[in-house]
């Protein structure tokens, strides 16, 4: 899931780019491989005492007994209770952004330097798939439909799949996303200046902050008031209207069938009819929304920068403000065992409802 949104990042041109992309109004899937200029070093997270009290950017409830949580310095921390946790070996140090389990067993953590990390005993010790320092681009969400069909996404409209369990993973450029005057632009320069197309075809995308896969369709939401579906699991989207220049966060389905959106400065939308008409929905305040987690007793709480906690119990029709002392950013979370836990720039916190 996309919880970097409090998190910096390095984003310059890229010119490392091999095969160049075609540019037509259609979507389409290239594989795009990086030049390695200088050899690769890993080092190792370090063991540290004071983990879980780290900044943490992810968490996710892997199964009714185990959560896992990601963050800075290739953390990642494992927990029956909340309380107390463990911390798992993992080979880069890089801060990981998102954590995602298909089963028990098997599960992908992705972070920056388009870092692919890929655990098989249920997130004791992991393996790289990935990690492309060279292109100093993170990732920011990564989504299983079974345990061989993923993708990733992250800064840019990056976007990796695979179809082999992360034995191989190939980067896809999606023209879907391109305003009609950008792909006109990359179809004028492509045979004109070749490293002026490679530059801007780095960068022209928006940023992909979220993917939701509910069912057989796929949703994402992204920067630029970003909404999209697929119904084949990314190979091709079908953008949403535009309903807000800003970006969005995360998207959700509640119990009852509606769509919740979330995103810069308080706003969140609500959809009935499967996405076709959006109604903006008063929150109360101006603080960057990062996560919406719903609840076992039908609560939909949305988490937000500065100490701001939205809870709903009219589902998603009203919020009530329910502001942490401490105002840290909570950054994402998980319902388990009948609490809110939230992972934040303090780590772990189990909040009082």
């Amino acid at each position: 899931m996309s919880r970097i949104s409090t998190m910096p990042f390095i984003s310059p041109l890229l010119t490392m780019f091999l095969l160049l992309y075609s540019v037509t109004y259609t979507s389409f899937a290239d594989e795009l491989p990086v030049k390695q200029n200088k050899p690769i070093i890993n080092i190792p997270a370090a063991e540290a005492r004071l983990a879980s009290k780290s900044l943490l950017l992810d968490i996710t409830k892997v199964n009714p007994n185990k959560l896992v949580v990601v963050g800075e310095h290739g953390h990642i921390l494992l927990s029956s209770d909340a309380v107390n946790w463990q911390q798992a070996k993992v080979p880069l140090q890089t801060t990981l952004t998102s954590v995602f389990f298909v089963n028990n067993e098997l599960g992908w953590a992705v972070g920056h330097d388009a870092t692919i990390l890929n655990t098989v005993d249920g997130g004791a010790t992991w393996q790289i798939q990935q990690y492309m320092p060279e292109l100093e681009k993170p990732l920011f969400d990564i989504i299983f439909k079974t345990p061989t069909e993923g993708i990733a996404i992250g800064a840019y409209g990056l976007v990796f799949r695979t179809n082999d369990g992360g034995v191989s993973w190939h980067n896809e450029f999606h023209t879907e996303f391109l305003l009609p005057e950008d792909a006109e632009y990359l179809a004028e320069i492509k045979n004109e200046d070749e490293e002026a197309y490679l530059d801007e075809a780095s960068s022209i995308l928006p940023h992909f902050n979220r993917l939701v896969l509910d069912k057989q369709t796929l949703y994402m939401v992204g920067e630029i008031g970003l909404m999209a579906k697929s119904d084949n699991f990314g190979v091709t989207w079908e953008p949403f209207d535009d309903i807000y220049q800003g970006s969005f966060f995360d998207i959700s389905k509640t119990k009852q069938g509606d769509f919740l959106v979330a995103g810069l400065r308080g706003h969140v939308f609500q959809s009935k009819d499967n996405g076709i008409t959006w109604q903006a929905i008063q929150t109360h305040t101006t603080a960057l929304i990062n996560d919406i987690v719903l609840s076992a007793d039908d609560r939909i709480f949305l988490l937000a920068n500065n100490g701001t906690l939205l809870e709903s119990k009219d589902q998603g029709q009203s919020y009530q403000l329910r502001a942490q002392k401490d105002g840290k950013s909570l950054i994402a979370g998980v319902w388990f065992n009948g609490k809110l836990i939230a992972v934040s720039d303090v780590g772990v916190k189990l909040i009082s409802l």
